[in-house]
């Protein structure tokens, strides 16, 4: 499915295309894509909201396949074995960021579905050592929404950490998608009390059926103070109310690629210590650490599956709101 030129989702401007079958050049892997999930990043590039994306495209970053055949000076991979590609396709390895540790925010990145050919396809190229191995166990719809929405979910619940109050820190959501059905989960497992504010009844009854202690509309103040909160919404208008919602010392965690507007605030809500701050991409040792934290304790990710040539349709279901967990493309 190939993006030409950024439109409305609503125009469907992904076209199938037969393409000829990608060659893997030195350190490259050519992977059978078995399963891609559809992420809230491919919207915001179809609609022209990131911008200079490769032209023309192939979307998808959260590929579920097995290795094809690897490239001159590929080692640790060989045909067959499963494999995930995540968002971060590349980094130059030698700027300061990647020396110091930070490779998710180098400053020569290359992303997967966004300069590099994605998974909206049934062949993709990836970058050997940019690939991860899929833990045994889950089946490859299952493991593709790992790939982004679980793995930018984990690390802005990382970075949302703070020492609670209370005996039990408690955590609020702002949007309960893709990613916030796999964050609730981990964050359950740590031993988190978590606070849903999200639209929609539908969303709320899953938040509650997978453990929130509490969900409402996402003007709703939840019952107790927040030590900490993530914003999955891609709304700049829910900053301040997240902020309403934590303590002295707490932390908001915006954690999409893309977000509307931040609206004026005053200072008292920001006051106090709190903190307001993003999440940028990935490292590759978030991928390795979350993907063997989720086959430890068994993360469900609730799928709706979708033909490769239905991949307009799955992305007008995410921008509407109308899907539970997320939406995965199989060839």
């Amino acid at each position: 499915m190939v993006l030409t030129a950024p439109a409305p989702v609503e125009t469907r401007p992904l076209a199938l295309r037969d393409v000829r079958v990608p060659e893997p050049g030195a350190g490259e892997l050519l992977i059978r894509v078995l399963a891609n999930g559809v992420c809230r990043t491919d919207l915001h590039v179809v609609e022209g909201e990131l911008a200079d994306p490769k032209l023309p495209l192939v979307l998808g970053h959260q590929i579920a396949g097995s290795v094809e055949r690897v490239g001159e000076g590929v080692t640790g991979f060989a045909p067959g074995d499963r494999v995930g590609v995540p968002w971060l396709g590349g980094t130059d390895g030698t700027c300061a960021y990647c020396r110091g540790g930070w490779e998710n925010l180098c400053d020569a990145p290359t992303f997967t579905g966004y300069q590099r050919d994605g998974g909206y396809a049934e062949y993709a190229v990836a970058r050997a050592d940019f690939t991860l191995r899929l833990p045994h166990g889950y089946p490859d719809v299952q493991a593709a929404p790992l790939l982004c929405a679980g793995l930018i979910g984990y690390r802005a619940l990382r970075l949302a950490h703070v020492e609670p109050l209370e005996p039990v820190p408690r955590l609020g959501l702002y949007g309960f998608g893709a990613s916030a059905h796999i964050v609730i989960q981990v964050a359950r497992h740590l031993g988190q009390e978590v606070y849903v504010c999200t639209r929609g009844e539908g969303g709320q009854a899953f938040a509650r059926e997978l453990g929130a202690r509490w969900a409402g509309g996402p003007d709703d103040a939840p019952p107790v103070t927040l030590d900490s909160a993530i914003i999955f919404a891609p709304a700049g208008s829910l900053v301040p109310v997240a902020l309403r919602a934590v303590r002295k010392g707490g932390v908001v965690v915006c954690a999409g690629i893309h977000m509307s507007p931040i609206p004026e605030l005053p200072y008292d809500l920001l006051w106090g210590e709190r903190v307001v701050r993003s999440v940028a991409n990935l490292t590759r040792a978030d991928g390795r650490e979350f993907l063997e934290l989720a086959a430890r304790m068994s993360v469900r990710t609730e799928v709706e599956q979708f033909a490769l040539d239905d991949a307009n349709e799955a992305l007008l279901r995410l921008k509407s709101g109308g899907l539970r967990g997320a939406a995965v493309l199989v060839p």
